[in-house]
């Protein structure tokens, strides 16, 4: 193993160490120390957030890295369609055989764009692919069946937003006015790495990734954490059995909370009794593709005015097919 792979391992060790303690004992002394409840509580859903996304994010960097080193873009070219509709069609689809929820996405679709893939390419990928890979099918349909179109609503409503939002992004003249300057820096840098070995450049591709996305992931779990405790559920409770309010409610909760794709389904059945479907839908739509958590990694790539394009699309689309099962199953 070269110097360059040795130090890399050591750096990422050292960042996981040092990230996991930081929070793990934070939660141990919340509970030992006699704090509010609430601080005791922000704490733990913090620590909860971070744990649960971990792995997820290092599966994603680790593919991203492999993607970058490892697979040639004359076999993308040969898999993917020459029509940019149709290419961004089959990249979303691409999440059905990577059981990766949406932060462990975000590497991964950083690797692609620093392969050559356009912007709207990779968000493609990146929107749709949390909710249509096999993990996220199987424990949905496990949480709700076929029960009132919740499953074949969040595949079909996850893809078509993916879609639309990757047809508008196509259309910007310039990528570089959607991307972070750092992330451009960083790109326009890979090219000067070919003359090293393969595994080192795996690794190097790794702790830069590293270093950039798990500070983000912990701002992210702390913020979600500290919402999360000072949010009573009594309020969403009783807005539950309203058409739209109810959507915008789970909407709300989905971005806060801040679940990994893979699990999500299972937490927001116990909503099920109160909320109508179409809140439901919209929980598990807009939450796989944009949360706090999600923004947080999303800001380490994209400029602000994209990421609120994002939000805004999303958010309206997930409202009105919300709003539609409701009209539908109300």
């Amino acid at each position: 193993m070269t110097a360059t792979a040795a130090l890399g391992r050591r750096t990422i060790g050292i960042s996981v160490l040092g990230l996991g303690a930081a929070l793990g004992a934070a939660a141990l002394l919340s509970q030992s120390l006699s704090l509010p409840t609430r601080l005791q509580d922000a704490v733990t859903l913090a620590t909860g957030v971070f744990l649960e996304s971990l792995a997820f994010v290092f599966l994603g960097i680790l593919l991203g890295a492999i993607v970058q080193v490892w697979v040639p873009m004359s076999l993308w070219h040969r898999v993917l369609p020459r029509r940019p509709v149709l290419r961004r069609a089959v990249l979303s689809l691409l999440g059905v055989l990577m059981p990766v929820c949406e932060c462990g996405n975000v590497p991964l679709a950083r690797g692609l764009m620093q392969r050559g893939f356009t912007t709207a390419e990779s968000l493609t990928f990146l929107l749709a692919a949390p909710v249509l890979n096999p993990v996220t099918i199987v424990t949905t349909y496990q949480a709700f069946g076929w029960q009132d179109g919740i499953l074949l609503a969040r595949l079909g409503g996850a893809f078509v937003i993916a879609q639309c939002i990757g047809w508008v992004v196509a259309h910007v003249r310039d990528e570089r006015d959607l991307l972070t300057p750092s992330f451009q820096a960083q790109c326009e840098h890979q090219p000067h790495e070919a003359q090293q070995s393969s595994v080192a450049r795996a690794v190097g591709i790794a702790v830069t990734e590293a270093r950039v996305l798990l500070p983000a992931l912990v701002i992210g779990s702390v913020l979600a954490g500290a919402i999360q405790a000072g949010v009573p559920r009594t309020v969403l409770l009783g807005i539950g059995s309203h058409p739209v309010l109810s959507v915008v409610a789970l909407m709300l909760l989905a971005f806060i909370v801040s679940l990994c794709s893979s699990i999500d389904a299972f937490f927001i059945l116990t909503f099920s009794s109160t909320f109508l479907p179409g809140g439901i839908v919209a929980f598990l739509v807009f939450g796989a593709m944009l949360d706090l958590k999600m923004l947080m990694l999303l800001s380490t790539t994209f400029r602000p005015r994209l990421l609120a394009f994002m939000v805004l699309t999303v958010g309206l689309a997930c409202l009105s097919l919300g709003w539609g099962i409701n009209s539908v199953f109300a």
